[in-house]
Parts: structure tokens; C-alpha cells; sequence
């Protein structure tokens, strides 16, 4: 395959990830909408953030928060129509914004009109979207499935909840009968009508997508081979189309998903990424405890970056909609420390709503929308002292997840106006990247010291002619390390900056700093 080209907005981009329902509410149903979005573009730009990832917003029963779709060519009207959507897109480009819309190609709801159609005993055009067994006594190894609820002999697979019967792309290595290979009839109208959802967001202003599951679309794969020729098929369908769209999946294995014709691909906070390890243990590694252990994470990350190439790229976000909020287990000046890094790092950062003011992890509250323990870190946008936080007008027991109730929740308000806060050193961290071609998304990375025992987190960041050191050191005592390299200017310092003795730099405790170095 011939190699993927970046978009050139790829390079600098900064996403900031929405949660619709949650964001903003612009009409007083208690629900987030694209109106609430547009107002709040200002802020996401005030903030540093040029991209903007938007969690499912398609129609659907709202079974799994959206990722349950019932139709991939209509917007949920809780958010608004089509053309509230298009305005969105058109108000985040006149402020030179990128805006990718989450997709999810593997499973519908049992709602969709093609699932319904699928049910139907005589043969239609829908009979094999999905994947079914010839037999309702049978059911699919190695998957959930659906059965007994039609006069249609057979079982349905589903890849996730019980809601989800799986689409049919086809089988890698058939051994059943009903196993379609990938380039039957059904599994290749499933993958031409996923270019034509795509071709229609794109054409109304979308600029790519972010993929859910893109490594789960064939079935019995090995090694991903199946999976990874209908990506390389999708790739170029859109060079042609669409060269400047955006394809970032959710996959976790960037030696695939970037031969497959993705531009990015996200660490997992799952699998071996040992990402957990930074942020969301019993001992993280960004705490001034001192007790974590960054080391198993760098090697991981090596490899990965290894097998991603020169034309991929691995994003690291500040968490998202499926874990606890950052600030669940890093506390106080350890955030600011964490998103040093997180700023720092090669591929495209990724923000998450609300942790740029360090938003809470809400325990224990009841499921909604298929939520469970998720739904702690989906609680409404934190804007202001007003009622309900400024997320909206709704009663409170209308909202759709109730807010944070502690005295000190943080708000942005607050937080613009305190040149110490979380929000302001986030502010400056973009800012300081986006200015230094090094600390950019394509930029290379060379660790000098890998944080094992809870040791310094040091690496050199460079492209062109520009060296970026970047010294990370979130325990609670002072540490020193081996560097010849000359310093020439301080970036950024936030806890003291480092000092020289001889070949060595003492790194101050709980500090972070970014440095030029000859």
C-alpha cells in the first residue's frame, strides 16, 4: 500500500473531546446540544485546543450514551437537526478548528432500520448486514448473541451489550457455513454503505473521524490481516476523496492500525500500554508520593512508536468518557505536572472535557445511558457559580447526570481569573507547544531517564534543528541526573528550574520544565 499522508493540520493539532450531553445546554432540557456547543467554541479556542473530538451524536436509543447508532445519516434531535451540525462544523473552521465526529462502524442498535430488516425470515437487502448463524440452536464462538426474536432462523453475534448485534464485514478463515468471506455480497455493502455514512459528513464540513473498536470489524482475524485490508481499502477510497480528512482509531495497536491507512491511533488505558501506571493506579506515578513507576509505560511506548513508523502517530488523552477522571487518583500540583507531559509528548494530546479544571470523578452514582462506573466522569460541564454550574437552566433533577454537589467543585469562571490555576498552566503548556516545532505531534522522542522507582521522567524532543529537553519530576524530593548537553534557554518551569553541577542537573521536587538544549 502506498504510504498514508498526514493532513497538514495533523501536525499542530491539540483535540479537546466533548461529551455532548454533557457540555452545554442551550435550550433548558437538561441535555448538552450543538447550539450549547457553539457557544462554548470560544472557550475551547481561549484554551489553546484547534481540534475538537465530539463523542456519537447520531440518532439512537441512547442504550450505550450514543454508541448504540439508529441512524448514521441523522443527528440525534436531543442535540439538534443536520443543519445545527453543519452550522457547528462551519463556526469551528472561521476560527480555523477541526471537528472529527466519533464513528462506529462494527455494531448499530437493534433499532436500526437494517437490524429490523434483518429479522425478517425472506430475503431482503438486510439479510446479511449482520452477522447470524444459519441456526437459532447455534450460537457464535467467542461472542454475545441474539436469538429467538424473530421468525428468521439463526442467532445474531453482538460485540458489546445485548443492544448491539455486530455488522457484517465477513470472516477472515471461514469454518461454518453462515461464515461469509470479506468479499461476499453482504460484508461488501456493509463496507461500501461505512464509505458512503463517511462521504456524508464530510461533505457536510466533518474533517475525519475518530473510530470506535476499528480493530473488531473482522471476524475470526488473524493477526488483524482481514481487518487491516478493509482499512487499506477505506484509506483509498478517502485519498481520493477526501485527502485532508482525519482517521484516528481506537485500536491500541498502532503497528496495524497505522499499516491499515490511520493517521493515529489511541493508547489504550487497557491491554499492555501500561498506561494506567501514570495516572490510574493505587500508586500512580504522577504523585509526590514518590512510589510509581513510569518505567514499564516508556518501554511499551517505544515499541509502539517503533512499530507506528514515521507515518504514524500515538495519542495519550487525559482520559475520556470510558475511565476516572484524572483527577481521581492525581491530586493538586501533580495535575499540572501530569499535563506537562501530556503536552509534551509526541502525537496529538487529547483533552478531556472538564480536566483542564480538574473535574471530579463522581463515585458511586446510579448507570445512566449504559454508563455504570463511567458515568462518574460524565457529570455536566462545571462552567460557572450559577445555577446548575451553567451547564443549564433545566431543574435539577432534569439534568442528564446530576452535578457535581461539593461545596469546592471547580468551575472555568473561577479558573480564568486565577492566573494559578489548573486552567492557566494547561493554557500556557498548549501554547508553549504549539510555539516549538520539537514539541509538535511529529516531533521525534529520545528518553534519557525512563521513571523507574519513581526517578525523574527526562526525554529529548527534536525536529529540524530545535532540541527541547523536557524534565519531569513529580515526587516529592529533589533528584539529580547525568547531562552533558548544554542548556541554552528555559521554555517553561513550573516548581523551580533545574540546576548545574559539573555534567549533572539537579531536578527540583515536584517540578517540571522544558529546555533548549545545543
Amino acid at each position: 500500500m502506498a504510504k498514508t499522508t498526514q493532513p497538514s493540520w495533523l501536525d499542530s493539532a491539540v483535540f479537546y473531546e466533548i461529551y455532548p450531553q454533557s457540555f452545554k445546554d442551550s435550550n433548558g432540557d437538561g441535555i448538552g446540544d450543538f447550539n450549547g456547543i457553539i457557544s462554548k467554541l470560544d472557550y475551547i479556542c481561549g484554551l489553546g485546543c484547534n481540534a475538537i473530538w465530539m463523542n456519537p451524536c447520531f440518532e439512537s436509543p441512547f442504550g450505550d450514551a450514543g454508541y448504540d447508532v439508529s441512524d448514521y445519516y441523522s443527528a440525534a434531535p436531543r442535540y439538534g437537526t443536520n443543519e445545527d451540525l453543519r452550522r457547528l462544523f462551519s463556526e469551528a473552521h472561521s476560527r480555523g478548528m477541526h471537528i472529527l465526529l466519533d464513528l462506529v462502524p462494527g455494531h448499530t442498535s437493534v433499532e436500526h432500520k437494517w437490524f429490523k430488516e434483518s429479522l425478517k425470515a425472506e430475503k431482503n437487502e438486510f439479510t446479511d448486514r449482520y452477522v447470524w448463524t444459519d441456526s437459532v440452536w447455534e450460537e457464535p464462538s467467542g461472542m454475545g448473541c441474539l436469538r429467538g426474536i424473530s421468525d428468521r432462523n439463526g442467532s445474531c453475534a453482538v460485540n458489546f451489550f445485548s443492544h448491539q448485534p455486530a455488522l457484517n464485514y465477513g470472516f477472515y478463515k471461514p469454518d461454518r457455513p453462515w461464515q461469509q468471506p470479506m468479499d461476499a455480497e453482504g460484508p461488501l455493502a456493509t463496507r461500501e454503505e461505512l464509505k458512503k455514512i463517511m462521504r456524508f459528513w464530510l461533505a457536510m464540513g466533518c474533517d475525519g473521524f475518530r473510530v470506535d473498536m476499528a480493530g473488531s470489524l473482522v471476524k475470526h482475524d488473524e493477526d488483524s490481516k482481514g481487518t487491516i485490508a478493509l482499512w487499506q481499502d477505506i484509506r483509498t477510497f478517502l485519498d481520493k476523496e477526501f485527502p485532508e480528512a482525519a482517521l484516528i482509531s481506537e485500536w491500541g495497536e498502532p503497528d496495524k492500525s497505522i499499516k491499515g491507512g490511520f493517521h493515529m491511533d489511541f493508547l489504550l488505558h487497557f491491554g499492555p500500554s501500561h498506561y494506567n501506571d501514570l495516572f490510574r493506579c493505587a500508586e500512580p506515578y504522577f504523585s509526590e508520593r514518590g512510589k510509581g513507576d513510569a518505567s514499564e509505560f516508556v518501554a511499551k511506548y517505544l515499541e509502539l512508536h517503533k512499530k507506528a513508523g514515521g507515518d504514524g502517530l500515538i495519542c495519550i488523552p487525559s482520559g475520556n468518557h470510558d475511565m476516572e477522571r484524572l483527577s481521581f487518583t492525581v491530586h493538586g500540583d501533580s495535575l499540572k505536572i501530569a499535563f506537562a507531559f501530556l503536552l509534551s509528548m509526541p502525537g496529538a494530546p487529547f483533552i478531556y472535557y472538564g480536566d483542564e479544571i480538574g473535574m471530579k470523578y463522581l463515585e458511586n452514582l446510579v448507570s445512566v445511558e449504559g454508563g455504570f462506573e463511567r458515568t462518574g466522569s460524565r457529570s455536566p460541564m462545571q462552567w460557572d457559580k450559577s445555577t446548575n454550574a451553567g451547564f443549564s437552566s433545566a431543574p435539577a433533577e432534569k439534568l442528564y447526570i446530576c452535578l457535581d454537589p461539593s461545596a469546592d467543585r471547580p468551575n472555568a469562571e473561577d479558573q480564568i481569573s486565577d492566573s494559578n490555576s489548573l486552567y492557566n498552566e494547561v493554557k500556557k503548556l498548549i501554547a508553549i507547544r504549539k510555539a516549538h516545532p520539537a514539541l509538535l505531534s511529529c516531533g521525534e522522542i529520545g528518553f534519557l531517564s525512563d521513571g523507574k522507582n519513581a526517578a525523574p521522567l527526562v526525554y529529548v524532543r527534536s525536529a529540524e534543528d530545535e532540541k527541547i529537553l523536557v524534565v519531569l519530576n513529580p515526587a516529592g524530593k529533589a533528584a539529580e541526573l547525568g547531562l552533558k548537553a548544554e542548556i541554552k534557554e528555559t521554555l517553561y518551569s513550573f516548581g523551580g528550574e533545574i540546576g548545574r553541577d559539573g555534567e549533572k542537573i539537579k531536578i527540583p521536587a515536584k517540578s517540571a520544565g522544558f529546555y533548549k538544549i545545543a
